[in-house]
């Protein structure tokens, strides 16, 4: 393919020709059919026109004729014959009067005066009905109108006289000149419209097009990582949204990829420091011949711990990806929030007394509530059990349960380190972790939080934080009494 046709196949698929040929099209379309419309409904109110002045042209010419006795015998009006020729030399028409006995009394075209008009259109206008024809190709209209005159002795001119008819053909030849001169009117005015469409047309592309070409400029240079300094004063506001909306979304995913790398070296580490300990522990088991039993309890003792470290690690990271399928399935059913907050707790009493810290539980009414039982029961663990890991020796964690007439509120508040502020709005983010010194010390992998946060969304509820360093941190769970899907 040549470059000239890449050239012409890439700018017709480009956004600046649609932008053109779809504002081309909503200008042209409307023009073409009103213009049309236009040029009918001209025509057609002229031929109209036309035709109401022969009508009344008509009426006049019958009163004349039956007021004057232009058909009585030896009656030669002055007046009807005056009429007759004014008729037809201004309208170009021929003009017949027949009498009753169907004989032609009068005809602008002299051939027929005196014979017997044999017309079919005669023959029913004397028998009292009006006839009007209009040939719209050959551009005519023919008359054939009674002669009548009234009896004043009936009622409704029921028993009126048809004393002969009217018969008038009119050409419509100066339609065609009309619409000859309208025609070329609507054609010039089109062409102009058309050119002022394609002009008006472009200028839109080339305005539509702008914003965007800015726009793609300034996320290439972000994709660079060229950092955004422009200022946006003469962009549209949608176009400045964007810019800054696609550079926060590249910092963050870059903060993103960067917790990712830190989350896979910490796994890494967490996940081999287990495997570690247990052989060298192993190796010294195997090494050591007549070994205290109490030392290979011991040291058996030591495994087991390490294979748990490891096991909680494994299962996080399968929680993790459960909770990124949009279709996870949640097994709702009506629970007892006050039961399952007692049993975590009772579950994690024994880690709480080894730090001497102190759990508190607040119920302030029962609450039964649409849950998924276990992935709440984590919710809690995972909470509490943060609350415990972080908190001082000698501390308190109090758990805190209420409800109104659509919510449920958890809180869980403890004495413990605290968040700085500018981690706060991080926490719930995956691979995240406020203290990775301490973190790495108590087993964890920044992922509990963000599973947490997972599970509270899927129930169609919401979590929060607060905080303040050395003094403890709060988190709120708030979720729905009754769950829809």
């Amino acid at each position: 393919m040549k470059k000239s046709q890449i050239k012409m196949l890439s700018f017709i698929k480009s956004f600046r020709f649609r932008a053109f040929f779809i504002v081309a099209l909503l200008v042209i379309v409307p023009v073409l059919t009103s213009s049309s419309f236009i040029y009918h409904m001209s025509v057609d109110a002229y031929i109209d026109k036309k035709i109401d002045r022969f009508k009344v042209n008509n009426t006049m010419l019958k009163n004349s004729i039956v007021s004057e006795g232009y058909l009585d015998e030896n009656n030669d009006s002055q007046v009807v014959e005056t009429q007759i020729a004014q008729l037809s030399g201004e309208y170009n028409c021929r003009i017949q009067i027949i009498n009753s006995q169907y004989v032609v009394v009068s005809d602008t075209e002299t051939g027929e005066t005196g014979k017997t008009s044999i017309s079919e259109n005669v023959i029913r206008s004397i028998d009292g009905e009006n006839v009007f024809i209009e040939n719209k190709d050959e551009y005519y209209v023919e008359f054939a109108e009674p002669l009548v005159i009234a009896d004043p002795t009936s009622d409704n001119n029921k028993n009126s006289n048809i004393i002969g008819a009217v018969y008038i053909h009119y050409s419509m030849e100066d339609v065609i000149s009309y619409k000859d001169t309208l025609e070329r009117y609507v054609i010039i005015a089109d062409i102009l419209l058309i050119i002022f469409a394609f002009v008006a047309a472009w200028l839109c592309s080339v305005l539509f097009n702008r914003p965007i070409k800015k726009m793609h400029q300034s996320i290439r240079r972000i994709t660079l990582g060229q950092t955004e300094n422009e200022k946006h004063g003469k962009e549209t506001l949608e176009v400045t949204e964007i810019s800054e909306e696609f550079s926060r979304l590249v910092e963050k995913m870059k903060t993103q990829d960067k917790s990712r790398q830190e989350f896979v070296s910490n796994v890494s580490h967490e996940l081999k420091t287990p495997l570690t300990s247990m052989k060298v522990l192993a190796e010294s088991l195997i090494g050591n011949q007549g070994v205290p039993e109490e030392l290979y309890q011991e040291f058996l003792q030591d495994i087991c711990k390490e294979i748990d470290r490891e096991n909680e690690i494994i299962t996080d990271l399968l929680d993790l990806v459960k909770m990124e399928k949009t279709d996870v399935e949640i097994n709702i059913s009506s629970v007892n929030i006050n039961e399952i907050l007692e049993t975590v707790l009772k579950r994690l009493k024994p880690i709480a007394e080894s730090k001497n810290i102190e759990l508190v539980f607040e119920s302030f009414r029962p609450v039964i509530a649409d849950v998924d039982e276990l992935k709440f029961a984590s919710v809690a663990t995972n909470l509490v059990e943060n609350a415990i890991k972080y908190n001082n020796t000698d501390g308190t964690v109090t758990v805190s349960l209420n409800s109104d007439h659509q919510y449920f509120y958890l809180k869980v508040i403890d004495t413990g380190i605290g968040i700085a502020e500018e981690d706060q709005e991080h926490v719930f983010e995956r691979f995240f972790r406020v203290d990775k010194a301490r973190a790495r010390q108590t087993g964890g992998t920044g992922l509990g939080l963000a599973i947490t946060k997972d599970i509270v969304l899927k129930h169609h509820g919401s979590i929060k934080i607060h905080s303040k360093e050395g003094e403890g941190t709060t988190f709120i769970v708030r979720i729905p009494l009754k769950y829809i899907a």
